[in-house]
């Protein structure tokens, strides 16, 4: 299957906390970071997903924000350090290239974040995504 979704980093579960209808499952990345996906417990089911589970964490571009250092005080629990490897900027939009251990994301910022962020190549940068929009492919 292929997917217009860019950010697609390789980990394994490492556990599931079930609630009445979602789920928080912990993904150990390749790159040794872990994140959280927050799935309807009809999706675990269906996948199969437990701690061991080999999976891909999928994140939309849109869905990927950037700060210049660690943010505390924000409900976002996915954290993800890296490094810009490219910016194309258009008329308001940009696309950032990022490199994290592991893999790499992109995220779509407008040009206006590139610029208030200062953001350039080689820029360091955190990638901030919410639990709710990690979703999990099983492989």
């Amino acid at each position: 299957m292929n997917l217009s979704i860019r950010n697609q980093l390789a980990g394994t579960v490492s556990s599931v906390t079930p609630g009445e209808v979602m789920a928080a499952v912990k993904i150990r990345l390749t790159g040794g970071q872990e994140i959280t996906a927050a799935i309807t417990l009809e999706a675990v089911r269906e996948l199969g997903i437990a701690a061991g589970t080999a999976v891909n964490a999928l994140v939309k571009s849109t869905e990927v924000a950037l700060a210049t250092g660690v943010v505390e005080g924000v409900s976002i629990r996915n954290q993800l350090p890296g490094t810009v490897t490219g910016i194309k900027a258009g008329d308001a939009m940009a696309s950032v290239k990022i490199t994290v251990p592991g893999g790499e994301l992109t995220s779509a910022v407008t040009e206006e974040a590139v610029t208030d962020l200062g953001l350039v190549t080689g820029s360091t940068v955190v990638a901030l995504i919410k639990s709710t929009e990690v979703s999990l492919a099983t492989v």
